[in-house]
């Protein structure tokens, strides 16, 4: 079963990654002609970063011999969750002339919105993998998963650039850190 769901998953953050990858790749075409903002291409490095994890981590899924139909929705909306963050990054398609620093302030809410969703639902999907005997959960998970709460709260809250400069860095710290300190290299050597 989780072969054939996989593909799915896959398309849907493949979906994620092309999104955040072709406005990185558009913003490079147009950097004369637009106002780049640092901290949105941050995010966009943390958005490829953490894309690429969850899609690692869902391999952890290939040892659930029963798949459920609320479990196949749950995970399914993870991604579409993990999409839709991406997808509050950059425009479909934009011209030149745009100043990325607004329109990361003028979608900041529904971005860090996102983003809170996503780690709630990360919660789930990482204790529900422990419950089955799919994978213990990390050591440092619980900090990690408070911290990255924390940044989606302070960045719902305010609009100082000064903060959000902080927390875009912080962020990808935190991500970096824990995604070489903890089992993903394990990962495709349990089912081979």
């Amino acid at each position: 079963m989780f072969d054939y769901f996989g593909v799915l998953i896959s398309i849907i953050f493949g979906l994620a990654l092309t999104h955040v990858l072709r406005g990185v790749g558009r913003m490079l075409q147009l950097r004369r002609e637009i106002q780049p903002y640092w901290v949105q291409i941050v995010w966009a490095l943390n958005c490829v970063v953490y894309t690429l994890g969850v899609w690692w981590a869902m391999y952890w899924w290939k040892g659930l011999p029963v798949w459920s139909t609320e479990w196949f929705y749950f995970i399914s909306g993870y991604a579409v969750a993990v999409f839709l963050w991406a997808y509050m990054l950059f425009p479909a398609e934009f011209e030149p002339g745009v100043n990325f620093e607004s329109y990361f302030y003028a979608n900041r809410r529904w971005f860090f919105g996102i983003q809170t969703v996503l780690f709630l639902m990360d919660i789930l999907e990482t204790l529900q993998k422990s419950s089955w005997h799919l994978r213990p959960v990390p050591g440092l998970y619980p900090y990690v998963i408070t911290g990255f709460l924390l940044i989606s709260g302070i960045g719902q809250i305010t609009a100082n650039r000064r903060v959000h400069s902080v927390l875009c860095v912080t962020w990808l710290l935190i991500a970096l850190g824990y995604t070489f300190l903890s089992s993903f290299e394990r990962i495709g050597t349990r089912f081979s």
